[in-house]
């Protein structure tokens, strides 16, 4: 979602970066282009009023005129100010609250915007991550199917979805579902309620009396990060009439600007606690003001790159695969393996995201065509060979490549292509093993191991 504006912004600071001294006029100059640069993203007039009067107070001081990098401190000058915006430095991990069981959770907001599939998202994220017994219930008695959507979800994810029941309103709804809820002891139970295609009295009525009714914990708006200014007036709208406790921002892997992210907590007061990352029902994660504003100026998230892997990868395994490692037993299996497992943890292009400085050789990625459909057929190469090809590879004659590559649709020239990466990495693990350790934590990772393979077409 920020690429663009990332890309702006990074540009501009390495200029000042280069710089050994910085004057008054140097920083007005840079704060011209960031403005431009975020009005362009569409973030709202009166936040880059104040964002850049926040910047412009702390770069002209003193402490930036001393500095021996001067250039580095306006850069974390702007970080700060950055993650100020966004929401400072509150904890938001646990920032889900759910309080004594039951506890209810409001999900409001517009039709089209993700609320549904938000719903269960949460709900696979509390009963995962926070081991919270949860139930799911659909206020929506008006959009056709609704109901279902969220029974199919629920089937998905494993997690139960009050029965409807027919010509039952959303009140009856809500204090239904609390009512089981209290009975078999479940801690939350999430309420979707009904959205429109736009703000409406009804819609706002409805919501009001719902909270009334099951006097929910939280109260939280899923907005569309696509919708840009639009979301932001969505928030004000909803945060007047029903008092939202946060935000849920969706779709922000989406090439949105990026202004919404950034107008939101300044211009409703409401924290963004929750980003949709995807399509996948895991693909919810916790907003981190430090973490957001990191990436938006090129310096990655590495926190949330290990925070993925650790979802994806046991202890075990890691462990396993490491003792293999510095025995230099590493095998084209174990190749196969961490293409899967870096899979797993989400799209090429979004993982590369969280790497800092990737931003800079983003046309040079590109041009190597580096995507998720590249890993799966490297993967594919090599479960078309046999299990003592891949224990063995100094088997692999020409003949067998013709058969590999026939069988995995490829050719041979990317089957050749795999095994020389291969031997590359063995050889890294085998330098490692005879340093003790040293060298594979001291020099880069080998391709196909901890990051992306070595990228050719």
């Amino acid at each position: 979602m920020f690429d663009s504006l990332s890309a702006k912004l990074t540009g501009i600071l390495d200029r000042l970066r280069k710089r050994g001294a910085i004057s008054e006029s140097d920083v007005d100059e840079a704060l011209r282009e960031v403005r431009v640069a975020l009005l362009e993203a569409d973030v709202a007039l009166p936040v880059v009023k104040d964002f850049l009067a926040r910047v412009r107070e702390r770069a002209v001081g003193q402490d930036v005129i001393r500095s021996i990098t001067p250039g580095q401190m306006v850069v974390k000058i702007v970080h700060d100010a950055l993650v100020e915006t966004l929401g400072g430095t509150e904890p938001t991990e646990s920032a889900i609250r759910t309080g004594n069981p039951p506890a209810a959770i409001l999900m409001v907001g517009l039709q089209g915007s993700g609320k549904t599939t938000t719903t269960a998202k949460l709900a696979a994220r509390l009963e995962k991550r926070e081991r919270k017994k949860t139930l799911m219930a659909s206020l929506d008695v008006y959009r056709p199917a609704a109901q279902q959507q969220l029974a199919q979800l629920g089937q998905q994810t494993g997690i139960r979805v009050l029965a409807p029941v027919l010509g039952e309103r959303p009140m009856a709804i809500a204090k239904r579902a609390l009512d089981v809820a209290r009975r078999e002891a479940i801690d939350v139970v999430l309420l979707d309620t009904a959205g429109r295609l736009t703000i409406d009295d009804a819609m706002m009525t409805e919501a009001a009396e719902v909270r009334d009714t099951a006097k929910p914990v939280e109260t939280l708006l899923v907005a569309d990060a696509m919708t840009g200014q639009d979301a932001v007036n969505v928030a004000r709208a909803f945060h007047e009439r029903v008092k939202l406790s946060g935000i849920v921002l969706t779709r922000v892997d989406g090439d949105a600007r990026g202004g919404a992210a950034l107008s939101l907590r300044t211009v409703t007061g409401c924290p963004i606690k929750l980003i949709g990352t995807g399509e996948k029902l895991d693909a919810l994660d916790a907003f981190d003001p430090r973490r957001v504003a990191g990436s938006i100026l090129g310096m990655g998230d590495i926190v949330g790159l290990v925070e993925k892997a650790s979802e994806v990868v046991a202890k075990e395994d890691a462990e396993k695969l490491a003792a293999k490692m510095m025995k230099g037993q590493f095998t084209l299996q174990d190749m196969a393996d961490q293409f899967r497992q870096i899979r797993k943890m989400g799209n090429i292009e979004g993982l590369l995201g969280m790497l800092p400085g990737v931003a800079k050789v983003k046309n040079q990625l590109a041009a190597a065509r580096v995507d998720d459909k590249m890993l799966a057929r490297q993967e594919a190469i090599i479960l078309s060979m046999t299990r003592a090809e891949r224990r063995e590879p100094r088997l692999l004659n020409a003949s067998r490549r013709r058969r590999i590559a026939s069988g995995s649709g490829t050719t041979v020239q990317d089957v050749n292509r795999l095994i020389k990466q291969f031997e590359q990495a063995a050889m890294m693990m085998k330098q490692a093993a005879k340093m003790g350790g040293r060298g594979l934590m001291g020099g880069r990772l080998p391709p196909g191991f901890g990051g992306p393979p070595s990228f050719g077409r």
